[in-house]
């Protein structure tokens, strides 16, 4: 019991909802309308005839217990209006751990990205994905990293959705400087300067890398590069998107002649890929759409966390249950125990 009773030094107290304090302004307007009511349906009353016998039949009226009741409701409504902002106090400090997994989005931007088969482009059908997915994601620090011909990191690793967003938006076929597709190389990078070696005693099994691709590749030995990160604890969920009959793109030839080319979905790869890491998935998208939000709840939000970080925080005791007490004991002395009229007994 102790712990519900509120100490009241005020400079510990606070209130997580403020909002529903506002509502303390219609109090003294609901009480003036009562008291009109009040007082209009006394008068009503005296002109009804005689007094005495309208006492005999209602009862004698009691105002002041009338004025009572007004204020005891005006004072449980406005308790209730103060449990209602949740007040807190008692702070104190305490450290919360953010947990969460390293997640690398390794997206394709190379020509055949820009293949129509999925509007308004692969690449671009690729980056609302992702945007809609980040803000769905707990604590888990994304990065981003391009590939083509060559790879670039967009993004380190970071808990800042804004600035990953950002990065995102940018992300087209000049992101990289040489084109073509060399997945191999990208994963390797993605090992190489995102996920460096891990500390002593420090667990791997919290990484993923999602490659969203759509699979085509210029002999830079992926399979072999997938299987290295599996043996380092990253795991892959390759995204193939594409048709299977290709769509046609302007590409430029070894005479830097620009002719239309066939793109089309290499899914055996990203298959081969995934399925050389550890609990790798291939999901293929096609010429259709996904849902990344629900691939995270059910591949990674559910997958072995570690502690990313911890913070001090303020931690308050809540005092909420103490005004709602108070509140509806004062509703029920107000319905129970306050009469407006006494009625003699009958002689």
């Amino acid at each position: 019991m102790q712990e519900l009773l509120p100490t009241f030094s005020m400079n510990e107290w606070r209130f997580a909802q403020p909002q529903w304090l506002m509502m303390l302004w219609a109090l003294p307007v609901l009480a003036a309308l009562m008291l009109l009511v009040f007082y209009r349906t006394r008068r009503g009353t005296r002109r009804l005839g005689d007094r005495d016998r309208i006492n005999e039949l209602l009862g004698r009226p009691r105002s002041w217990n009338t004025l009572l009741r007004i204020a005891i409701t005006m004072l449980a409504l406005a308790c209730i209006v103060l449990a209602s902002a949740r007040p807190q106090s008692d702070p104190r400090e305490v450290e919360v751990d953010s947990k969460g997994r390293d997640v690398v989005f390794l997206i394709d931007v190379s020509r055949s990205m820009l293949a129509r088969d999925v509007a308004p482009s692969r690449l671009e059908k690729t980056k609302l994905w992702i945007k809609d997915l980040v803000d769905e994601l707990g604590g888990d620090r994304v990065g981003l990293v391009a590939f083509a011909g060559s790879s670039r990191v967009i993004s380190p690793l970071t808990n800042d959705r804004l600035f990953f967003k950002l990065a995102l938006e940018e992300l087209n076929p000049d992101s990289v400087l040489v084109g073509g597709t060399n997945i191999g190389d990208a994963i390797r990078r993605t090992m190489e300067l995102v996920f460096p070696e891990t500390g002593e005693g420090e667990s791997s099994a919290y990484r993923d890398i999602v490659l969203i691709s759509d699979g085509e590749d210029q002999d830079s030995l992926p399979i072999e590069a997938a299987r290295r990160a599996g043996a380092e604890g990253v795991r892959i969920i390759a995204l193939g998107i594409g048709s299977d009959k290709g769509a046609l793109i302007q590409a430029d030839d070894e005479n830097g002649q620009r002719s239309m080319v066939r793109s089309k979905l290499e899914s055996t790869t990203l298959r081969q890929i995934a399925a050389a890491s550890p609990g790798g998935v291939y999901l293929e998208v096609g010429t259709g759409t996904i849902d990344l939000a629900q691939v995270y709840e059910d591949l990674i939000a559910t997958a072995e966390q570690r502690t990313l970080e911890t913070a001090s925080t303020m931690k308050y005791t809540e005092r909420y249950m103490v005004f709602l007490a108070v509140g509806i004991g004062l509703i029920m002395l107000d319905l129970l125990a306050i009469p407006t009229r006494t009625r003699r007994a009958p002689a």
